[in-house]
This record gives C-alpha cells, structure tokens and sequence, in this order.
C-alpha cells in the first residue's frame, strides 16, 4: 500500500465517519472498486483514531469538562452535574460494543466485508433512519435523556460493527427514535465514538508494536494524519447541518448506494 492509497481512503474516511453513511462500508467498497488490496482491520483502525482525534478537538470544552467532573467526584456517578452525567452515560452506552467488537477481531470479520452484505446494511439502514428522523417528533435534550435512553444507543451501536450498517447512522436513528433532536443526537454519536475507537485504536498499536512491522506503523500514522484532517471539516460540515436540516439527503444517498452494490456493481 503507497501513500496515495492512504489520503485516498483517509478522505473516505474522514468524509463518511460522521456523516451516517458508514465509513466502514465506504472503505471496504472504495478499496474494491479502485482496486486496492484489502486494507484490512488495521489501516481501517487507524484511520478511525484519526477521526478520534478530530472528535476530541473538536467538542475540547465538552471532553474537558467530563474528565474534570469525573476526576472531581472521584469517578462516582454525580447525575445532577450536566458533564458528569453525560460522561457516564456515554461510559454506559459504550460497553455493549467494546464487548461485542472484541469478540468481531477474532471471529468471523472477513464475511462482514463482503460488498452484498454491505450494500444491504447501507440500503435498510438508511431508511430506518429516514423513517426514525421523520416520525420523532417530541424532542428531548441531552440535559433530558436519561441511562435508558444511553444504554438502547449503545446496543445500538453493535448493529455498527458490521460494515455498511453505519456507526453514526445508527446510533443517530436510535436517538431520533428516542426522541432526541437533531443537534444533540449528532452530537452525542460524536461523543459516543470516543472509548469505542480508543478501545480498538489502543488493540491495534499494541498488534502493530508485538509484529515489529515498521512498513505497517508507519502507513498506521500516515493514516492518523490524514484521516484527522478530513473528519475534522466533516464535523464542522454536520454540526452546522443539523442545526438547519434534516437526515433526508444521507438516507436518500444510502437507498441509491445501497441499490447500487446489491445489483452486482462491484
């Protein structure tokens, strides 16, 4: 894999990690259409924790403020503080995930990433999300939400570990279907990546270390950089969006790519 290869699936990456169109899904079917050999888990990880560090920068007041609040009340759990309780409801919505992905990095990954099971996850997925953006109408905040609310998001969330599914997507639908609005249900997805991909990023360096594979770290930290640099204008893009308009055009893309794959394309 050259350099060329890695900007180009760093800026699928960084363009679809946020964007609830599935970022795994667009790397696995780009790599195949441009004819690239299968990146792998890996370099897809990699790429993730670039979009991990876009995420941290971004929302900065907000993460400082939930390490803060946790540290200062001694990791208990403080729901009448606004970041302590965020911080713990994104710890609750995050195990059901880092338990099943564990388990997905050693068994069963390869049949996953096969373009047909991809393509279907990106067609019925996309049109849960049209159906569950449209339909919820009573709007609660992230002041209002409660565990309930962040544990469903969560398992939710293992729906994502299968490519074309959409990490975003699905957990933005879930918060839609739960009645969160728009804002805080983009936002709270962006929050919500942050112990899943540091869990894996934190597998996968210590994978890259044990093999002695300089050739594989340093296309891992190429992939870091890049991947950063187009997640992070792809969260500004969203945020601003969401203020404004609705998940129509993402769900609308996803039934035509869908559509696309599931015919034989590729």
């Amino acid at each position: 894999m050259d350099i060329l290869n890695i900007i180009s699936l760093a800026i699928v990456q960084g363009l679809t990690e946020f964007l609830p169109v599935s970022s795994s899904g667009h790397l696995v079917v780009f790599s195949k259409f441009m004819g690239f050999v299968d990146q792998g888990i890996g370099i897809d990880i990699a790429l993730h924790i670039g979009s991990l560090l876009a995420v941290l920068i971004y929302f900065k007041n907000d993460v400082a403020g939930m390490v803060r609040e946790v540290f200062k009340a001694k990791f208990t759990v403080n729901v009448k503080e606004k970041n302590s309780r965020l911080a713990w409801m994104i710890a609750a919505a995050s195990v059901p995930a880092l338990i099943c992905g564990f388990w997905l990095r050693h068994y069963h990954a390869a049949f996953f990433r096969n373009p047909n099971v991809i393509g279907f996850n990106i067609l019925f997925y996309g049109l849960i999300l049209y159906a569950a953006d449209v339909f919820s109408k009573k709007e609660k905040t992230l002041e209002t939400m409660n565990f309930a609310d962040a544990v469903c998001i969560g398992l939710a969330q293992c729906l994502a570990l299968v490519p074309g599914t959409s990490r975003s997507g699905i957990t933005i639908t879930m918060a839609r279907i739960l009645k969160l609005n728009r804002v805080d249900a983009a936002k709270f997805s962006m929050l919500l990546s942050v112990p899943v991909i540091a869990g894996a990023g934190v597998l996968e360096i210590y994978r890259l270390i044990c093999s002695g594979s300089s050739s594989d770290i340093v296309f891992a930290l190429e992939a870091v950089c890049f991947s950063f640099a187009a997640s992070y204008a792809v969260i500004y893009f969203m945020m601003a969006w969401v203020k404004k308009f609705s998940f129509l055009v993402f769900a609308a893309y996803r039934v035509l790519l869908g559509l696309w794959l599931i015919f034989g394309v590729l």
